[in-house]
């Protein structure tokens, strides 16, 4: 039974968020139906921000508010060495264990035939731009799903013809878990513990 055709509207957009059940989107609209009006007009204008600011970072396609990303801008950060990762959200996941020092790139998703999504829908022309003479070694950090292990295949095959050394980041991920969501020394130990294909 619905009281509030607003609220309803409301508690059916947070639904579609990831990870958001429609009880919790109930509890969520509620608690900002009760909100003063200053503290949901910041959270409206900071959604609206991320949506107006945020952008694809020119070289590595990660998150970011300025062409080029923090970490590709870094002059600390080892060109040497390219992590290639499915989501943004990898890249925080493997940044807060300190023990990745090199620059990244964000396919953003995976090859995926039976959903229609191919090489050509994904950061893979991107990737093989980036791949010149002072790149030493692509550490594959996909997440360890079907789809993951296909598009590691269908890169590991793109790349090999270049000399670059290819690694990936050792079991310690357990199978069907997105990175974003793994505790910090399970991603360090697995970026630690990679393999050379």
């Amino acid at each position: 039974m619905q009281t509030s055709e607003t609220l309803e509207k409301v508690a059916e957009e947070l639904a579609k968020l990831p990870s958001i059940g429609r009880k919790t989107a109930n509890r969520i609209a509620m608690y900002l139906a009760k909100s003063p009006a200053e503290e949901v007009v910041n959270l409206s204008d900071a959604l609206l921000q991320l949506k107006d600011k945020i952008r694809l970072c020119s070289v590595c396609c990660n998150i970011t508010e300025s062409e080029i990303c923090s970490i590709c801008d870094s002059a600390k950060r080892s060109s040497a060495s390219i992590c290639i990762v499915e989501e943004p959200g990898d890249v925080f996941a493997i940044e807060k264990t300190n023990e990745f020092k090199g620059k990244y790139h964000v396919l953003h998703g995976i090859i995926s035939p039976l959903d229609g999504i191919g090489p050509e829908d994904i950061k893979v022309k991107e990737l093989l731009m980036r791949l010149s003479g002072d790149v030493e070694e692509v550490i594959l950090a996909l997440n360890p799903s079907v789809e993951g292990e296909y598009t590691i295949t269908y890169l590991s095959k793109l790349i090999k013809p270049l000399n670059i050394k290819i690694s990936r980041i050792a079991r310690g991920i357990p199978v069907g878990t997105d990175l974003e969501y793994a505790d910090e020394i399970t991603i360090a130990k697995a970026i630690e513990g990679r393999i050379t294909l």
